[in-house]
């Protein structure tokens, strides 16, 4: 069992450097965060497992995030009028709303972005669902 947590903590010392530099909302940080949530859940596999789990749904580092709000502006997507609360985890319904691609730049695969209540979000294609409010 100690072995376990030896090795979990080895994983999760491994990915703090680079948590260090993201802030939230980056891969990096969810890298990090998913490595401890699989580490609670899973042990050391769980921990690599979290970790990469958790970069892939990591969006854009906030240090993008003008950038790429600046690129929608430009692009003059119209807006989905949205009666909920606009927030991650927020499913969108299945007809009325257009779904864009992500350049490449910005090295987001698997997800699209869309203008709702005249925020950019990026959407899980998929499900609909809201994974990051573009600040």
């Amino acid at each position: 069992m100690s072995r376990k947590i030896l090795l979990a903590g080895a994983v999760l010392a491994s990915l703090a450097p680079a948590a260090a530099f993201a802030q939230s909302g980056g891969a990096a940080a969810g890298a990090a965060t998913g490595a401890v949530g699989g580490a609670v859940v899973g042990g050391p596999v769980g921990a690599v497992v979290g970790g990469v789990t958790g970069a892939i749904v990591g969006g854009l580092a906030d240090q993008q995030q003008p950038q790429f709000r600046q690129y929608v502006t430009t692009q003059k997507v119209p807006s989905y009028s949205y009666r909920e609360e606009v927030r991650v985890g927020a499913v969108l319904p299945e007809s009325g709303v257009t779904y864009y691609e992500v350049p490449a730049e910005y090295k987001v695969k698997g997800y699209r972005y869309t203008v709702v209540n005249d925020t950019p979000v990026l959407v899980e294609p998929g499900s609909r669902k809201i994974v990051q409010i573009i600040r």
